[in-house]
């Protein structure tokens, strides 16, 4: 070997001559590609443009020199066995940037998605749904894409072949041996793909799970992230959906019926707090503009209930809805009608005291006989 280097050095010098220029074109190209790419998105402003000089920095690096090497390597001067091994090495990087390449495409249609149908918006129903299905697809794609190329790689090793063949061939048995060792976390993986297609929710859904209101921030491939009203996040596992019941405010539509209740005395008339509540829902933003009622929805013994109905066009407007109304409507009655809040009644009536000398119960005769007591009153 030593004596081959010393009889070929010039052979091996032209050899990573040629390799080196080819591989610097390359990145120099790369970033005229680049430069050119980002000019146009600029000017053109499209989400295709962003999206390709955002995520394809990083596997362009590697396929840009990849395939300047698989260009040059036939025809530089190199011994059979070395020529084996470069090409070997390329291949094997040239598999992993095809696999990137994949997963890249996987984003680039994401990002053109997100940007056509957007969830920022009133009416963002078809777009949650959208993007909630893609998003269990683009894990699903990176794990298959993933393990197909891992696999290929490992078939280029006649020693090792075996192995990638296996990962392939048995992967029923693989699945069924995996499965009953990790049964809780394919049974999350087969939630997150049926959550995917049924759709119970939706990304920025509104529910309530286990009492706690918020909005789903993330499905993940395992658990669903729940951000609640207070910032705060409740982690739940994808399995849990598929057997506990919860609310889902935005299955249908976003719009919501937002309600409250009020609690009055008898004495106060319904139809002017009707006109109040209508007064105030035309006041604010936070009213769709179709549903403004108030009825008498129950009866107690010391007071009614009044329960104020409005709608709004998603679950955080009618939430601030709810408690304006609330707060209108409360000084309105404060203001107006001061007795009108509920007011507990009840029968005060005076005991006569004992006299001393007369026999036991003889001022009852007396207390008959006297006049209407004064202090006798109903409050």
């Amino acid at each position: 070997m030593v004596q081959y280097f010393e009889r070929n050095w010039h052979d091996l010098v032209w050899s990573g001559i040629w390799l080196g220029t080819a591989i610097f074109i390359s990145l120099i190209v790369r970033l005229i590609v680049f430069w050119l790419l980002q000019r146009m998105t600029r000017r053109k402003g499209t989400v295709l443009g962003n999206s390709l000089v955002r995520h394809g920095k990083g596997p362009t690096r590697w396929i840009f020199p990849l395939l300047a090497a698989l260009c040059v390597l036939p025809g530089l001067p190199l011994p059979h066995q070395l020529m084996l091994a470069l090409e070997h090495i390329t291949g094997i990087g040239l598999i992993a940037a095809i696999a990137w390449m994949v997963i890249l495409f996987v984003e680039v249609t994401a990002d053109i998605l997100a940007g056509r149908y957007r969830i920022d918006v009133a009416d963002n129903l078809a777009a949650r749904r959208i993007r909630t299905q893609f998003q269990m697809v683009y894990r699903i794609v990176v794990i298959m894409v993933t393990v197909v190329a891992v696999s290929i790689a490992l078939m280029t090793f006649p020693a090792i072949k075996h192995i990638g063949v296996s990962i392939l061939a048995s992967a029923g048995l693989a699945s069924l041996v995996v499965g009953m060792a990790m049964k809780g976390t394919l049974s999350n993986l087969v939630a997150g793909v049926q959550i995917a297609f049924t759709q119970p929710f939706r990304i920025e859904d509104a529910v309530v799970i286990q009492g706690n209101w918020g909005w789903i921030e993330e499905i993940g491939t395992m658990y669903v992230t729940v951000r609640i009203w207070d910032l705060t996040r409740l982690v739940v596992p994808l399995s849990w959906f598929l057997e506990n019941s919860f609310q889902n405010w935005t299955r249908t539509s976003a719009e919501l019926l937002g309600h409250c209740y009020i609690y009055v005395d008898y004495t106060v008339p319904v139809e002017p707090l009707r006109a109040e509540l209508r007064r105030i829902c035309e006041s604010t933003k936070l009213w769709s503009g179709k549903v403004c009622a108030l009825q008498v929805s129950d009866l107690f013994q010391q007071q009614m209930q009044l329960r104020a109905l409005m709608d709004a066009r998603n679950s955080g407007d009618a939430w601030d809805l709810r408690c304006l109304v609330r707060e209108k409507m409360i000084d309105f009655i404060q203001k107006n009608y001061p007795g009108g809040l509920p007011r507990y009644r009840g029968e005060f009536e005076a005991k006569w005291p004992e006299q001393p000398g007369l026999p036991e119960g003889s001022h009852n005769g007396a207390r008959d006989a006297a006049p209407e007591n004064p202090l006798r009153r109903t409050a």
